[in-house]
């Protein structure tokens, strides 16, 4: 029987290594006391950043000061709380610094206001000085964001209120991978584990369909006794999206999330539609798994099992490391020597799953910090290795920015993040295509990939569609409910899933426990994120020639995502890149078919 580790247990060179933020607990607690210290000084630029540049540009590089000391601040507190949800000292540490940055928010609130009540001629002349020369970029973003700027008053209370609003998402967080238990289950080899957040693809991914079944029921029944509670709280988070809409006069919360990156509603509601056109390809390849798997019928618990038997999925963690760099080998010596040091020697990493470790994956850098990777790597989930490919692409898109930007331009958007991620996932399969001549494994291969694009382009998408219609629904006055999510959801998944596809009532839950709708309007990133990266995979396989790909990575926030991409040469603003990979998804459906036939 095995059992999940304690974090005590875990060995070091396993875990990311911390000390190049503060080299103990007590070096983060007189960095604490610093900026207590430190932040109240702010109230002596109050009402004067009118009176010049100089003081304006003063002001900006205090805020910078700060910003930069909350930074290490806040990541060193989240990846301790990462490490062991359930340890107080970590906890405490991230309670006391949330606390602190109510005040800190509160005491900068003066700033945007004053900025954005600069009469325009006065900030041209503003931004014509030498002294805000490095200012010019976030000062422009700034102003476009004057209509939704409150005043000074204004902009306190909602700063005051930010951490309630945020409340629910600590409750999902905490409840979902602390208070809620799955018990264990015996495995394909009549073992017995544990069944959590994080093992339960690897259940999934049993070749027995009666432990894949079992995993499903007995994961979704912990979920059925908590479902009240969820819907609770995932109410409330879209109540706080839609309050912070209206108080700061969008027309809706979707326009509110859309609006940061200039990303007009059209990119958004036009995923939607392409990929809805292309659904036929997708039922397709569930009747083509149906088939191959030798099923009756085909449940959603049926959609992770690599559909090849005999195949190796069993990749240690040193020879998942190999093959990612072999497959970014395209990319350039600076890169793969880069990537390769930080998550070996470097301990950029924190490999492995412990208990009360937050579950999935996730890439964490700082200005001046190593761009940290958390994952919960399992040997026999061969996703893992394209996961280990993903975050490393996070990772090193934020380590190029780092370099290349000032710290007021390096914070690249989301949109802009998960191309540069799913970018790796491309060479890596591309790689891995490349190097093996065998049948059955080159079949397994290609099942990964429509996997990878049915759960990135597909799936996100339909997650994308449940929060735009769940906000709407909220913004409409209707009420939001347990039973309405699960109305919405199930909705959506007879569409997406289709006729011949045998849905269970559990999986209507499914909408509870997905953490990223508590950062809404996000997941459509990731559908059009690939979507783009299969466009730059495409110049840099063919062309041989990365640098494009690595100015796009250098670029950072400096400008707005479609005119970054668009700049890149691949242009979101029309459906050519959805369709395209929508048509890569199709094609590879039908190579695996001759091969498997």
């Amino acid at each position: 029987m095995s059992s999940t580790p304690l974090r005590s247990e875990v060995a070091v060179s396993d875990t990311w290594d911390l000390t190049p933020l503060y080299s103990s607990d007590a070096a983060w607690d007189g960095d604490f006391d610093r900026l207590q210290q430190e932040f109240p000084t702010a109230g002596r630029f109050r009402d004067r950043l009118g009176e010049s540049a100089e003081v304006l540009a003063e002001c900006l590089e205090f805020e910078k000061s700060v910003e930069q000391r909350i930074e290490r601040l806040n990541q060193f507190a989240a990846l301790r709380v990462t490490e062991d949800s359930s340890n107080p000292p970590a906890l405490d540490r991230e309670a006391r610094l949330e606390s602190l940055l109510v005040r800190v928010a509160e005491a900068f609130s003066f700033l945007l206001p004053e900025i954005q009540a600069l009469p325009d001629e006065k900030f041209e002349a503003f931004l014509a000085s030498d002294a805000l020369r490095d200012w010019t970029i976030p000062l422009r973003k700034l102003r476009r964001m004057r209509a939704h700027t409150l005043s000074a008053a204004e902009e306190r209370l909602m700063a005051l209120g930010s951490s309630a609003l945020r409340g629910h998402s600590e409750t999902f967080s905490q409840l979902t991978n602390v208070d809620m238990k799955f018990g264990k289950l015996r495995d394909g080899d009549g073992g017995e584990r544990e069944l959590t957040q994080s093992s339960f693809s690897s259940f999934l991914q049993q070749r027995d369909p009666a432990v894949r079944k079992a995993a499903f029921h007995q994961f979704y029944a912990e979920f059925a006794d908590h479902k009240f509670t969820l819907a609770a709280s995932l109410t409330n988070s879209v109540r706080a999206d839609v309050f912070h809409a209206r108080a700061r006069n969008y027309p809706s919360a979707r326009d509110a999330a859309l609006f940061g990156d200039d990303v007009p509603a059209g990119v958004y509601d036009g995923l939607i539609s392409t990929v809805r056109g292309n659904l036929g390809a997708l039922f397709d390849y569930f009747e083509l798994r149906r088939n191959v798997l030798g099923l009756e019928e085909i449940h959603h618990y049926d959609t992770y099992v690599p559909m090849v038997e005999n195949v190796q999925a069993d990749v240690p963690w040193d020879q998942a490391v190999e093959r990612v760099l072999a497959a970014v080998a395209p990319l350039g010596g600076e890169y793969v020597k880069t990537l390769g040091h930080g998550v070996r020697e470097g301990r950029w990493c924190d490999r492995y799953e412990n208990k009360g470790k937050r579950s999935g994956a996730f890439s964490y850098g700082t200005y001046a910090s190593p761009p940290y990777i958390m994952m919960n790597y399992k040997a026999d989930v061969f996703s893992d290795v394209y996961t280990l490919a993903h975050e490393a692409g996070h990772s090193m898109h934020t380590w190029y920015s780092q370099r290349e930007q000032l710290y007021q331009n390096y914070h690249y958007p989301i949109f802009l993040a998960e191309v540069a991620s799913t970018f790796n996932e491309i060479l890596l399969t591309e790689h891995l295509l490349k190097t093996t001549g065998d049948r059955r494994t080159r079949a397994y291969i290609l099942n990964r990939q429509i996997d990878d694009l049915r759960g990135t382009l597909y799936r996100q998408t339909m997650f994308a569609e449940f929060e735009r219609d769940i906000h709407a629904a909220e913004e409409a006055g209707e009420a939001l409910t347990l039973d309405s999510f699960q109305r919405i959801y199930r909705a959506l998944l007879s569409d997406y899933f289709g006729p011949r596809f045998a849905l269970d009532p559990e999986l209507e839950l499914e909408c509870l426990r997905i953490p990223h709708f508590y950062n809404a309007f996000y997941v459509y990133k990731y559908a059009t994120g690939i979507s783009a990266a299969a466009a730059l995979a495409v110049q840099v396989l063919e062309s041989g020639d990365a640098s494009g790909f690595l100015t796009f990575l250098r670029s950072g926030g400096s400008r707005y995502p479609i005119e970054t991409l668009a700049a890149a040469g691949v242009n979101m603003s029309g459906p050519a890149p959805v369709q395209a990979a929508l048509d890569l998804f199709a094609r590879r459906v039908g190579e695996l078919k001759e091969l498997l036939g």
